[in-house]
């Protein structure tokens, strides 16, 4: 059985006037269903890129990207949103949460999309809520939490759909380390209990000792990749 997430010499090549930039470079990567990957290297190295064309945010210059085996660099840009509405959660580093809905509302959003009908919208998100640990937040909008709380009811918003990975880009980077440990405990444990497969991006090494994967970049290269006893 192959691979949830297959990349096969991918690189991306932005061009900005007459000046042509390759952010990655053949790159070539497998990720396992109920992986737990990190992904490290200096600014400007093609982290969040690589994120990207995971998500289905971007799509390569040449290679491939498949998920579940789903060529997702074929795909025009209609099919390519519709597969990242049903595939893919994001997690993002200042939580995009909508600043005049509850927590309830904002999880429910990805379902509004959907077909499912307003009592099983509630349901799920009722259990999404409850499995980030916020069943006794549901209607308190943004400004009344606190930013580690935010970032949970914004992942609660990438799980609600059960998607197949969940993208996170510095999912940390704004919190204060209590809070962050609170986040990050909370990513490890929907890997662990739930096989969620994650893709995270951080510059913090204390927050790649979650995941069950390093991954190194620099220079748009991968230049090594270590399992974790995390």
């Amino acid at each position: 059985m192959g691979a949830l997430i297959e990349i096969r010499q991918l690189s991306k090549i932005y061009v900005r006037g007459k000046q042509k930039i390759e952010v990655l470079h053949d790159i070539n990567l497998d990720i396992s269903g109920g992986d737990f990957f990190a992904l490290m290297g200096p600014s400007g190295s093609g982290k969040t890129t690589l994120l990207n064309l995971v998500g289905g945010l971007d799509v390569p210059s040449s290679g491939t990207v498949s998920v579940a085996g789903q060529r997702i660099d074929r795909l025009a840009a209609g099919k390519l949103a519709r597969w990242r509405a049903a595939h893919v959660g994001f997690v993002f580093q200042f939580y995009n949460l909508m600043p005049m809905l509850s927590a309830q509302r904002n999880v429910e959003l990805p379902l509004l999309l959907t077909r499912l009908s307003a009592v099983e919208r509630h349901k799920r998100t009722a259990v999404a809520l409850e499995l980030v640990g916020l069943a006794d937040r549901v209607k308190h909008k943004p400004g009344e939490l606190s930013g580690g709380q935010q970032q949970r009811v914004a992942i609660a918003r990438a799980i609600v759909s059960d998607p197949t990975v969940l993208v996170c880009d510095e999912p940390t980077g704004d919190l204060d380390r209590a809070s962050a440990e609170e986040v990050l405990n909370l990513l490890q444990r929907l890997n662990r209990e739930h096989g969620k497969t994650i893709v995270m991006v951080t510059h913090d090494p204390r927050a790649a000792e979650h995941a069950t994967h390093l991954l190194h970049l620099d220079k748009g290269s991968l230049v090594e990749s270590v399992s974790s006893a995390a």
